[in-house]
């Protein structure tokens, strides 16, 4: 399913208020940004147990029950999981990635939040939650028929809601003050191939071995660790910030002339790190429009030239990032600064087409 509009975690919690309490709602999302921990804790909010089904593991008796002979005639006996007294929140989870049967077996829980003769107990809410086919994960299609039973909402990441909540919840410090130096690095498209892919899960995850392993953990662990977490590209990333950290090697120094561009083969993670964070600071600091360029800037502009060419001395395919067009293939640093660039630095624009 396609999203039309999409929300932020930061205002799922108000969404799930007016919207969950009087008709069951379906949370789509990629894998890892969250889904499961937003139901539990809007569940908490409300005072209620979340009951967890998680639809791959599912066979439709678990939920119809099976038969008991009664007064000479057979009735279905709901699962303890689902029959209580009490109310509570139903969290479907995974509910596309379940069987076609097991997908009928929801349609009157769903809708009439009933099985066979047990009704759900009044001021219980029904949640369901799973993943979109684009993400590469087990998804079913949907039948009309249980689409029309639940009102959609398409959550995605957010950098900000998730630093938030980072910081209330103890994820290493290098592990946020990344992100809040690359929050596009929170989430990358899962991809088409068997490896690890970037999300607040994974990160989440990279925090727990951190703190695990304490300051200590040698450089080897470290790459270990991050590439068995993050998008390949986001590990290399990070483990040049890593050694930032304990090194106290910055771009502000390269900036200011006090330290060069690292040029040994194995500081090569550190090297993309410095140009990402380079090309960062190109972005925030160029005008758009070059006669919006003040003196004091024209020698920034001088400066950033130079270290340009440097780098390409170094690593063309390095320096290449820097100048890079986005992901849409339109241009990020100014268009004239590209043009002082290709004229400085023929060789490096050519690699750039």
């Amino acid at each position: 399913m396609q999203a039309a509009v999409t929300v932020t975690p930061a205002q799922i919690p108000e969404l799930l208020l007016g919207l969950a309490t009087v008709r069951p709602v379906f949370l789509w999302g990629a894998p890892g940004i969250g889904k499961s921990s937003l139901v539990r804790r809007f569940a908490d909010s409300l005072g209620l147990e979340c009951v967890s089904l998680l639809g791959t593991q599912l066979a439709p008796e678990d939920l119809i029950g099976v038969p008991q002979i009664r007064d000479g005639r057979s009735v279905f006996c709901p699962p303890e999981a689902i029959a209580r007294d009490e109310p509570y929140c139903l969290f479907l989870d995974e509910l596309n990635a379940a069987s076609p049967d097991v997908q009928k077996a929801f349609y009157s829980l769903i809708l009439d939040r009933r099985i066979g003769s047990y009704e759900l107990p009044a001021g219980s809410i029904v949640i369901g939650a799973g993943n979109r086919a684009t993400d590469n994960a087990l998804a079913r299609p949907i039948a009309s028929a249980l689409v029309n039973r639940l009102t959609h909402v398409h959550l995605q990441a957010s950098a900000e809601d998730w630093l938030v909540w980072a910081g209330e919840h103890g994820i290493h410090p290098w592990v946020t003050d990344y992100l809040t130096d690359r929050p596009d690095h929170l989430w990358s498209q899962p991809p088409k191939t068997e490896e690890p892919f970037s999300t607040p899960r994974s990160w989440h995850m990279l925090s727990d071995a951190l703190h695990s392993f304490g300051p200590g953990i040698d450089e080897n662990t470290l790459k270990v660790v991050v590439h068995g977490t993050l998008t390949p590209a986001h590990a290399v990333s990070f483990c040049g910030y890593a050694k930032i950290v304990r090194h106290t090697f910055g771009i502000e120094a390269i900036l200011k002339g006090d330290a060069s561009w690292p040029s040994r083969l194995e500081d090569r993670d550190l090297l993309y790190y410095l140009a990402e964070a380079f090309r960062g600071r190109l972005v925030k600091e160029l005008p758009r429009q070059k006669e919006h360029v003040s003196p004091s800037l024209r020698q920034t502009v001088y400066r950033s030239k130079s270290l340009l060419v440097q780098l390409a001395e170094i690593s063309v395919e390095v320096a290449q990032t820097v100048i890079a067009d986005d992901v849409d293939g339109q241009p990020v640093l100014p268009p004239w600064f590209l043009v002082e660039a290709a004229r400085d630095m023929p060789r490096l624009v050519e690699a750039r087409r």
